[in-house]
């Protein structure tokens, strides 16, 4: 029966992954000539449309009837694929209907970002054309994109991108990652295109209810992109960059093809918090999938910290900081988050701000708003941008500061809505209410206190705006970047053949908290749009200022914006992303899982399964046995309800413990009287509990401590401290022990819980800093014991004590699943140099699971585990039953001494 669930929708078209190619194919020492950025210095962009910097001659003439092409489709050498949903192209039918035309489209900031890229690095795109290709001249149009561009287009067919596009991309992601939840089954937004922000769509959209199909559509079309990438890729040498929400399945159809891929990512829309996230009935396989790149770019510190949070609550994965830079640790790899706002083309706008053109559109502007104050919106028309807000601020400064009347000016540039939809016409029509309202109430003769274009702006006229303005006001409720602040800001800074503005520089911006340049831009206002009388107060204050206040603050904005450019922005991104990969071939890498759950396991090269036949042989040549066995997640699950041994279990141990040359002990924190109560069937298992504090070497021995300590009032000082986070922490609690106190918190909130956890460690830390105790968190838990106990040190004390009576190791077998059982390992690959064990012992550190760990083997699971014991068991030659009391009791002597 088939599955409905939507982890192995990668199979979608051909049912198996098998279809998509080798399973591991991206394997490889990379090449020498690999770039290496040792320090990245301050990038400027240079003046110049990006086509003439290009230096392709005829880029807009470029016809597919007269290019022909002998270049492969892959080059030797460092190269970044650039992949994204639209190429930075422009193509047009030619006139007479023979052929097409081509051009670079100067305003994409996919092409603006080559300017960042190393000089030695070539840049290919892939993605789709904007504009529809008929079949028949597809193949046409890819050689000649190829040929002049280094272009790679995909088509995907007019269903499928309805689908993909219009129905998931926009009804479903965009609009939640906007904030807006799907409440009805009916569309609402419907969000424009951007200039300004990628994030935005450009055609009409809602947010209805999840539709499986459209799901199975997005998937899909990712297969369409990840098909066009494999054409061109080569996997040792190329690194590749995805771009935003509608290739977020990409990665993991890249990562199962080529292991070793190295793979960035970037996001230009928010990314909401984990209670609006989480509402995606595909949250997990999106969050796996992106979890498969090697670097995650967000551009803000609020977005990146959703996502880790979304992470944290839904996979269990917490991110570790290290030397300022974010990481999560996904099975072995290293997955880089990268907190990066993008930014403008200073070349770009330089060179318009150089245009005839500009300058007597500025003359007239300042002719038309003589003596007056200008405040200036530039937005898209959709729901999220927030422009009626501003007007009905606008209004309140008004009404509440009469002097601004007749004086003030509010000029609002509205793109014209590319959408369609209930919420947007609704939207319009307060907009244009409001706009009638307000010019009708303060209007006088020679004087409309809103100036409303709703047509499309040129840039060289919008450029003409932002000089003659006073202060840029934007208001938007959710915004990706929104790069219209910093647009303004190098327009008032001009150019240095600009006549009219001179002096001092300055400017004003009043913006919303809610977009993603707003952290960057420490001078601004920062305003909460929907606080209607806080934002009017705000564009009083702005336009109220001294001079010399605006100066200081443009200053400040115009060093921001043009040392961090779109140029900075790439730089900086390619050079996190080549250290994310660098020991990409130098780790064993493999992949496990099916669909979304597909993920690469990146270990140490030495790290490997331990093999039966191998442990099976060193165990019947050795003549002394050291077997050490943790208990949680090594014999038991830790999925397990009921943590009681099997009869399978006890009855491996017991034949284990029969044979003479063997010494077994179960190693584990778990208190001494639960382990002998479970394990009372098993006479000569050693247990040393509570992490080797306590210990026996028999059922019929008395327990004994490892350590001297016997001063245990540090507890009365801990356990209050403890009681206080468990109250305030609902879902945790205290487990109390002979000799350690643990605090517990894998029931409660995980962020919350975590966050707690590190304060208690602080806290304890603080507490007992004169304590001969050790302080330390592990996996939900925050533990406090004396120092010196662990098990490391008790596995050390047993393999001495077998030297001592002249039963030396040759043979020793240490498993174990968590952290303390990281210390045993540590010791154990030691104990040779020390000479605990004889020098020809076979050594089998193993751990459970395939994870970073000092054991040099491991064990899928406790299956397994259980397997491999059994094995050793049925090649046991019990001993006949001597008295050995006396025996152990020399021996116990022997450590305890």
């Amino acid at each position: 029966m088939m599955s409905r669930s939507y982890t192995n929708l990668l199979d979608l078209a051909e049912g198996n992954f098998a279809a998509l190619g080798p399973g591991g194919g991206g394997g490889g020492r990379r090449r020498s000539g690999s770039f290496g950025l040792k320090r990245m210095s301050r990038v400027m962009t240079v003046p110049g449309t990006l086509s003439e910097l290009d230096g392709e001659d005829d880029s807009e003439h470029a016809a597919t009837n007269s290019v022909a092409s002998d270049v492969p489709s892959s080059v030797a050498g460092d190269r970044v694929i650039v992949v994204s949903n639209q190429l930075p192209v422009v193509a047009r039918r030619r006139p007479d209907g023979r052929g097409w035309s081509f051009s670079w489209d100067d305003d994409s900031l996919l092409l603006q970002l080559r300017d960042g890229i190393p000089d030695e690095m070539e840049v290919f795109f892939v993605g789709s054309l904007r504009a529809e290709v008929p079949v028949a001249d597809q193949e046409e149009v890819s050689q000649a994109l190829l040929d002049r561009f280094r272009c790679a287009p995909v088509f995907l067919p007019d269903p499928l991108n309805e689908r993909f596009y219009h129905r998931f991309c926009k009804r479903h992601l965009w609009p939640l990652f906007h904030y807006m939840l799907p409440f009805s089954s009916s569309a609402s937004p419907s969000p424009s295109s951007s200039s300004s922000s990628s994030s935005s769509p450009s055609s009409s959209s809602g947010s209805g209810r999840f539709d499986r199909g459209a799901w199975e559509a997005y998937v899909l079309a990712n297969k369409f992109f990840f098909e066009k990438v494999v054409e061109v890729i080569n996997p040792e040498d190329d690194y590749v960059w995805v771009h935003d929400y509608h290739l977020m399945a990409l990665p993991t159809f890249l990562r199962r093809r080529f292991n070793r891929l190295r793979i960035g990512f970037f996001l230009h829309s928010p990314f909401p918090s984990s209670e609006i996230y989480r509402t995606l009935p595909v949250r997990e396989e999106i969050l796996k999938a992106l979890l498969n790149c090697d670097l995650i770019g967000f551009h803000t510190f609020d977005y990146a910290r959703h996502f880790l949070s979304c992470c944290s609550r839904m996979l269990g994965i917490e991110y570790q900081s290290k030397r300022g830079y974010i990481g999560l640790d996904y099975f072995g790899r290293t997955v880089g988050i990268k907190i990066m706002p993008v930014g403008v083309h200073m070349g770009q706008l330089k060179t318009v701000l150089s245009l005839p053109d500009r300058e007597w559109r500025v003359s007239e502007l300042q002719q038309q708003f003589e003596g007056k104050t200008v405040l200036l919106g530039v937005d898209d028309m959709d729901i999220f941008k927030g422009i009626n807000l501003k007007l009905l601020a606008f209004e309140n400064m008004l009404r509440t500061h009469p002097k601004w009347q007749g004086r003030a000016v509010l000029v609002q540039i509205a793109n014209p809505a590319r959408g369609k939809g209930k919420d947007l016409e609704a939207i319009q029509a307060e907009i244009h209410e409001s706009c009638k309202r307000i010019n009708g109430e303060f209007g006088q003769s020679g004087y409309s206190p809103v100036v409303f274009i709703d047509r499309d702006v040129s840039s060289v006229e919008k450029i003409a705006y932002y000089t003659i303005a006073e202060c840029v006001v934007v208001t938007a409720v959710r915004d990706g970047m929104n790069l219209t602040p910093y647009e303004y800001i190098v327009c008032r800074q001009g150019s240095d053949s600009t006549s009219e503005v001179n002096g001092p520089k300055k400017s004003m911006l009043v913006v919303s908290e809610f977009i993603g340049c707003s952290p960057s831009l420490s001078g601004a206002i920062r305003v909460n749009p929907w606080n209607i009388e806080a934002t009017a107060e705000a564009l009083n204050e702005a336009i109220s200022m001294s001079e010399q206040e605006k100066q200081l603050r443009h200053e400040k904005h115009y060093r921001y914006v043009s040392t961090h450019d779109v140029a900075y922005w790439s730089k900086s991104f390619i050079h996190d992303l080549e250290r994310a990969c660098k020991d990409h071939f130098r780790r064993t890498c493999w992949g496990i899982g099916l669909g979304f759950g597909f993920r690469v396991v990146a270990l140490d090269p030495h790290f490997t399964k331990l093999n039966m036949d191998s442990i099976v042989m060193a165990y019947e040549r050795s003549e002394s046995r050291a077997i050490f066995l943790d208990y949680d997640g090594t014999l038991v699950p830790q999925t397990s309800i009921s943590r009681t041994p099997s009869a399978e279990v006890l009855r491996i141990i017991n034949t284990l413990c029969s044979d003479r040359r063997n010494k077994v002990f179960l190693v584990s924190g778990r208190r001494r009287d639960k382990l002998g109560e479970w394990f009372s069937s098993c006479p000569d298992l050693g247990i040393a509990a509570e992490h080797g504090y306590f210990l026996r070497w028999t059922r019929d021995e008395e327990w004994q401590t490892c350590t001297q300590t016997s001063d245990f009032g540090w507890m009365e000082m801990a356990k209050p401290v403890m009681n206080l986070y468990t109250e305030a922490t609902d879902g945790s609690y205290i487990d109390p022990k002979d000799s350690a106190l643990v605090w517990h918190h894998q029931d409660a909130d995980p962020g919350f819980g975590s966050s707690q956890a590190k304060e208690l460690l602080d806290h304890l830390e603080s507490v007992l800093a004169n304590e001969p105790v050790s302080v330390k968190s592990g996996q939900f838990i925050v533990e406090v014991k004396p120092q010196g106990v662990s098990k490391g040190v008790v596995a050390e004390k047993i393999l001495v004590s077998m030297k001592e009576r002249g039963k030396q190791a040759d043979f020793v077998l240490c498993i174990g699943d968590d952290r303390s059982d990281e210390d045993m390992f540590e010791n154990i690959a030691d104990t040779i140099k020390k000479g605990m064990v004889a020098t020809n012992t076979s050594l089998f550190a193993c751990t459970v699971g395939q994870k970073p760990s000092k054991a040099k083997f491991y064990l899928d699971d406790t299956f397994e585990v259980v397997t491999m014991l059994s094995a050793l068991a049925d090649a046991t030659e019990p001993e006949p039953e001597t008295d050995l009391t006396d025996e152990f009791d020399e021996l116990a002597v022997s450590l305890l001494s």
